[in-house]
C-alpha cells in the first residue's frame, strides 16, 4: 500500500464503512494495491442531488487513496439517451469540483460483450427465448415460489447462435426474441432466474450508429465494463444488493473466458451504500422528465428542481452540497433526510462566502424631511463581515429612500423595534432617524413615511455610536436599480412525494395528473417592483449574495444590465419548519 499523507482534520475524522473496506483492501494488497472507481450515469436526463452523493463517494475515494475515478456513460439504451445529457453530466461533475481520469462508454465494450454472449451460448450458459415478456414474467415465479423453465431453455446451441445473429440483423421485430442466461429458475434470488441479457431495439446508437440492433442489459454490461476498465471498487446504491451475486457470477464467467487482460488481479468488487433521500423532493429522472416535457417547470435547471444544475442556478455552492453530504454520511440503510438540513448547510456556507448588498423587495418611500435636498453622500459598506479582507463598496445616501414596507407600523406593539412614529432607528451604515408620520392614499394604504435625521449620528463618526434598538436597510431612490426577484420554495406540498405519487398512480391517475395534484401552488412568486443597489450590476451571473435582513440570493443567468433577475436561494432562518409544523 502506498503511503498516504492526510490532512490533520482527515486524520481526526472517523472513516465511513466504505473507506474502512478500501483501507483493508489496500493493506491486504488486493488488486495490486490499486484504487480505481468509476461514476457510471445513464445519459437519459440531468443529474440530481442524489447523484451528487455518488459522485462525492466515487471521486472522493479515488482522491483520498491516490487512485483514479473514471466517468463511464452507461449508454446501453439508445431509446432515451442524448449527447445533451452527456454534456450536462460533465459540467455538473466539474462544477462539484471533481476531475475524472478518463471518459469511457459502455458502448466501448459492445463487441466484447457480444463476443462474451456468444461464448456463453457455446458453453450452454445462454439461450434464445421466443416467449413474450408477459410469459417470461409469469414463469419467473415469486420470491417464495420457484419459477418454471422456459420451453426454449434446452434449444440446441447452434440454433441459439443463429437466432442471436438474427437478433442483430435489423430484420427482427423488437420483443420477438431475447437472449437469457441459463442459471437457476428455482434460486431464491429472483435475479438468478434466467435473466435477460440481450434484447432487440433496432435503433441507431448515438455513438455506434447502426452497427448494433441488439443491445445488452445493464446487469450484463455493468460488471464486464468494470472488469475491462480495471475497476477495483464498484460502488452502488442499496437497490443493487440483490444484484451483487449476479454481478459476481457474470464476472466469474467472464474471467474464465479471458486470459489476455493486462492487470494481474482485474477482479472488481461491488459495495453498496444508501441513497440520498430528501423530504419534499422527487428524484427520479423519469418523473423529472415528465415535469420538464409537460411544462410544469421551466426546464431541467428550474431552481425548484432537485437537479445539480438547478441547485447551481438557485445559488447553492458546490461546497454547501458536498458539506451536507459529508454530514449525513454513508450507511447501509435508507433514511429520509430533512430538506432543512441541506438548507442549514447552505446557510452556513453562504454566510462565509456571500457578498452583502442592500435590496428592498416590498418598497415604500421614506423621506428624511430635514436632509438637504439634492445632497448625496457615499456610505461605506463591507462586502463580507465574515471576511473583512474582501474590502468594501460604496452605497449612496440621499433625502428620499426606499425601505421595506414590513419595517413600518403606524401603531406598533412594544416589542416592534423597527420604524414607528416617535421612535428612533438606525439606517444601516448611515444615520439615526426618527419617524414623524406617514401619508396615505384614499384607500388607506401608506404611500410615504416621513422622518428626521440626526446629522451627528453617521456611522463611523466619533461619538456616533449611541445605541438604538432597531437597524434598517435602505436604498436611495435616485441611486438604485429596478429588479425582478424570484422567491422559490418547495415544489411539492407532500413530505414524501415519491410514495404519494405511487399511491395516486395505484388509484389510476397518470404520473402527470398525480404530480399536478401534489405540487405546491406557492413554490414560486415573482416580485417585479424590487430595487437593488447599483453595485450589483458589476457582479457576474451566479454570484452569491446576501440581501441584508432578507435572505441569500444569487444572480440568475437570465439577468441583463437592463433587467436584473435574482433567485432566492434560502432565507436567513428556517421558516419552513415552523410553517409545516416540523
Amino acid at each position: 500500500m502506498a503511503e498516504q499523507t492526510l490532512h490533520p482534520e482527515e486524520e481526526k475524522k472517523s472513516l465511513n464503512f466504505i473507506e474502512k473496506i478500501v483501507e483493508n483492501d489496500l493493506q491486504e494488497g488486493h488488486n495490486g494495491g490499486r484504487v480505481q472507481t468509476r461514476f457510471p450515469p445513464e445519459p437519459n436526463g440531468y443529474l440530481h442531488i442524489g447523484h451528487a452523493k455518488a459522485i462525492a463517494l466515487d471521486f472522493g475515494i479515488a482522491e483520498r487513496y491516490g487512485g483514479v475515478c473514471n466517468l463511464r456513460f452507461d449508454d446501453t439504451n439508445p431509446q432515451k439517451e442524448d449527447t445533451e445529457y452527456m454534456d450536462a453530466i460533465e459540467q455538473d461533475i466539474r462544477w462539484l469540483g471533481f476531475k475524472w481520469g478518463n471518459i469511457y462508454y459502455a458502448s466501448d465494450y459492445f463487441q466484447q460483450l457480444w463476443d462474451f454472449a456468444i461464448e456463453l451460448i457455446k458453453q450452454g450458459r445462454a439461450y434464445i427465448d421466443e416467449q413474450t415478456s408477459e410469459e417470461i414474467a409469469r414463469q419467473k415465479g415469486t420470491p417464495t415460489q420457484p419459477g418454471e423453465n422456459s420451453p426454449y431453455r434446452d434449444r440446441p446451441v447452434e440454433e441459439s447462435l443463429a437466432l442471436f445473429q438474427e437478433m442483430n440483423s435489423g430484420r427482427m421485430e423488437p420483443g420477438r426474441m431475447v437472449l437469457r442466461a441459463k442459471i437457476d429458475m428455482a434460486n431464491p434470488n429472483m435475479h438468478f432466474r434466467d435473466p435477460i441479457i440481450y434484447r432487440v431495439l433496432n435503433m441507431p446508437h448515438i455513438r455506434t450508429g447502426n452497427k448494433w440492433n441488439a443491445y445488452p442489459m445493464y446487469d450484463f454490461a455493468h460488471g464486464q465494463s468494470d472488469y475491462l476498465e480495471g475497476v477495483t471498487h464498484s460502488l452502488c446504491t442499496l437497490e443493487f444488493v440483490s444484484h451483487r451475486p449476479l454481478y459476481d457470477l457474470f464476472c466469474d464467467w467472464y474471467k474464465e473466458t479471458r486470459n489476455d487482460l493486462p492487470i494481474d488481479d482485474n477482479r472488481p468488487r461491488q459495495t453498496e451504500f444508501n441513497k440520498l433521500n430528501l423530504n419534499y423532493t422527487l428524484m427520479s429522472k423519469r418523473n423529472l422528465l415528465v415535469l420538464v416535457k409537460n411544462g410544469l417547470v421551466s426546464g431541467w435547471d428550474d431552481p425548484r428542481m432537485p437537479t445539480i444544475c438547478a441547485f447551481r442556478r438557485r445559488g447553492y455552492s458546490p461546497e454547501s452540497i458536498l458539506g451536507f453530504i459529508d454530514k449525513i454520511g454513508y450507511t447501509t440503510y435508507d433514511a429520509l433526510n430533512d430538506f432543512s438540513l441541506l438548507e442549514a448547510a447552505v446557510r452556513e456556507d453562504l454566510n462565509q462566502r456571500s457578498t452583502r448588498v442592500s435590496a428592498v423587495i416590498n418598497p415604500v418611500k421614506l423621506v428624511i424631511t430635514n436632509y438637504p435636498e439634492g445632497q448625496v453622500e457615499e456610505m461605506e459598506a463591507l462586502n463580507n463581515p465574515e471576511k473583512p479582507e474582501e474590502g468594501t463598496h460604496k452605497i449612496k445616501f440621499s433625502r428620499e429612500l426606499w425601505i421595506e414596507r414590513e419595517d413600518f407600523m403606524e401603531e406598533a406593539p412594544k416589542n416592534f423595534f423597527r420604524m414607528t412614529p416617535g421612535k428612533e432607528v438606525r439606517l444601516k451604515n448611515a444615520y439615526i432617524v426618527m419617524c414623524t408620520g406617514c401619508t396615505k392614499d384614499a384607500q388607506g394604504n401608506i404611500t410615504e413615511i416621513q422622518a428626521t435625521y440626526d446629522p451627528d449620528s453617521r456611522s463611523g463618526l466619533p461619538g456616533a455610536d449611541r445605541k438604538v434598538k432597531g437597524t434598517l436597510h435602505w436604498l436611495s431612490c435616485g441611486h438604485c436599480l429596478p429588479a425582478e426577484v424570484r422567491m422559490y420554495d418547495r415544489l411539492w406540498k407532500v413530505e414524501n412525494p415519491r410514495d404519494e405519487l405511487a399511491r395516486l398512480q395505484d388509484e389510476g391517475l397518470t404520473a402527470l395528473d398525480a404530480m399536478k395534484q401534489m405540487m405546491n401552488p406557492d413554490s414560486l412568486h415573482i416580485l417585479s417592483t424590487c430595487f437593488v443597489e447599483e453595485y450589483v450590476r458589476t457582479l457576474p451571473a451566479y454570484s452569491y449574495l446576501q440581501f441584508q435582513r432578507i435572505g441569500y440570493f444569487n444572480i440568475d443567468p437570465d439577468s441583463r444590465p437592463d433587467h436584473l433577475v435574482f433567485n432566492r436561494t434560502v432565507g436567513l432562518k428556517d421558516t419552513w419548519s415552523k410553517i409545516s409544523g416540523k
